[in-house]
């Protein structure tokens, strides 16, 4: 299950692009700033959101330390900063000034990219901040870049649907037509594929474009001065063109979004298409999974981004769990519910709980009164928080068991909706559960705590009408067993 954990609506205008470092998340957006959040609460950092840009902000990178966030703007730089203070370290001005429309830092953090509008491509010395190698595509403007990951190589984008391989000496290796009506994005997996002729090894990329398709492809590692780009298979689900790509931390997922709102996951190994989000109301512009904990970031021309939270037993199988709901939190490992902490910002709390040879049976098991006395919990702001994210565990449990669409769950009360409103935050409530809400002098959504633009509800019946039908298919089933 992939649940929509928080929504962050800072940004005044289209969010372009979101990544992630082992503790922050950053997002940057049209209205010229970069904004940093923690990951242990999604709270804003004190010096965010980070303002040097003259116009529109398209991309930001962290380095692999996460000590460097990069980004580049429609002013024609490529601005450094360090992120644990926010200040600006330094400024890359592309050659002839043309819009910056990517930047990627190489694994070792040697080098970062940055490719622009007339199709020039610059290779920075990030030590000393001065341009080490440069080029240019042949057509188009550079739109998408990504570096393998052992960093001898790196592929770009073309507006007019080039897949270009450089190594890292700037030389053009190889060039292909990937996508008829433009790339729009590419990425790596971190992960090597054995396979072909005399076991040659090779990296898996996935690139999508204008032509609504995701493609996948193969670039040996065998000989880079013969390097090719074999195409492997086509990942098909949206209806509109994808603007973002990304893989998973571990390779076995990747996830795309599109002009048609939608945000896929798909299993790489198979294809199959894992889940389908679509909580964005307009186009969805970027996506990223966090390096060490199960969460994905979403961002939109709707302004927000949207951290979604994978069941960490998914997350570390790397497989659609949707179709094997008894997927039961029990089952999960010591390890897992380290992972489950870490996404509930209860990081501190890992090694009590190691020690304490928590597992999943365990953690569903502790009450109020285990956390005060076998685990010694002093706190009881962090005891409250604990137990309350436990029984919301609990809560999913029966619903995941019931087999229960998540859509069909009020927000609030975790319980079928028998009589769905949607306010005007856009999501569907319980009536009577929203109606309490409201009552309690609650002005902001209980999904994104932004003002709510009106208290008006207003009935969804199409959602009552799928409910009903679900019953009933519910109802025909349990009489036939």
């Amino acid at each position: 299950m992939v649940k929509l954990i928080h929504t962050l609506a800072d940004h005044s205008d289209d969010v372009n692009y979101c990544a992630f470092s082992s503790s922050c998340l950053a997002t940057c957006s049209l209205d010229k700033t970069i904004r940093l959040y923690s990951l242990n609460n999604f709270t804003e950092l004190p010096y965010s959101p980070l303002k040097g840009h003259t116009y529109a902000v398209h991309c930001c990178c962290f380095s692999p330390s996460g000590h460097i966030l990069a980004s580049c703007s429609t002013d024609g730089t490529t601005m450094l900063w360090n992120t644990h203070n926010g200040q600006t370290l330094a400024v890359l001005k592309q050659p002839r000034g043309s819009p910056v429309r990517v930047c990627r830092f190489s694994p070792d953090s040697a080098y970062l990219v940055s490719g622009a509008a007339d199709g020039s491509i610059v290779l920075w010395n990030v030590q000393s901040l001065k341009l080490y190698r440069s080029g240019s595509v042949k057509d188009g403007s550079l739109v998408a870049c990504a570096f393998s990951p052992n960093g001898n190589l790196f592929v770009t984008g073309s507006s007019c649907g080039d897949l270009t391989i450089w190594d890292d000496k700037m030389r053009c290796l190889y060039n292909e037509k990937g996508h008829d009506l433009g790339v729009t994005c590419c990425d790596f997996s971190s992960q090597a594929v054995s396979g072909g002729e005399q076991g040659s090894r090779y990296f898996r990329m996935a690139s999508c474009g204008q032509d609504n398709q995701i493609k996948l492809w193969l670039i040996s590692l065998a000989d880079l001065l013969g390097c090719e780009l074999k195409y492997e298979f086509t990942l098909n689900g949206h209806s509109a063109p994808v603007l973002a790509c990304a893989f998973s931390y571990d390779g076995q997922m990747l996830v795309s979004g599109s002009v048609d709102k939608s945000i896929i996951i798909h299993d790489t190994k198979t294809g199959s298409i894992l889940h389908t989000l679509t909580q964005h109301t307009r186009y969805v512009t970027t996506c990223a999974f966090a390096p060490d904990i199960p969460l994905l970031a979403t961002g939109s021309m709707d302004k927000t981004v949207n951290i979604w939270q994978f069941d960490p037993k998914q997350h570390c199988a790397g497989s659609g769990l949707e179709d094997e709901p008894k997927m039961a939190i029990e089952n999960w490992s010591e390890e897992e519910v380290s992972v489950w902490l870490c996404a509930q910002g209860l990081k501190d709390l890992v090694g009590i709980f190691k020690m304490n040879n928590i597992d999943g049976k365990e953690l569903l098991s502790l009450t109020k009164h285990s956390l005060t006395n076998d685990l010694k919990i002093e706190s009881l702001g962090l005891r409250s928080k604990v137990f309350r994210k436990i029984e919301e565990l609990r809560s999913n449990v029966d619903s995941v068991s019931l087999g229960i669409p998540d859509e069909f769950l009020c927000p609030i009360t975790r319980e079928l909706m028998k009589e769905p409103v949607i306010a005007t935050d856009g999501y569907s409530y319980e009536k009577e559960a929203m109606e309490n809400w409201i009552s309690k002098k609650r002005r902001s959504s209980p999904m994104t705590n932004l003002p709510l633009q009106s208290l008006i509800l207003t009935p969804n019946r199409t959602l009552k009408m799928a409910i009903n039908r679900w019953l009933e298919t519910q109802q025909k089933y349990n009489e036939t067993t």
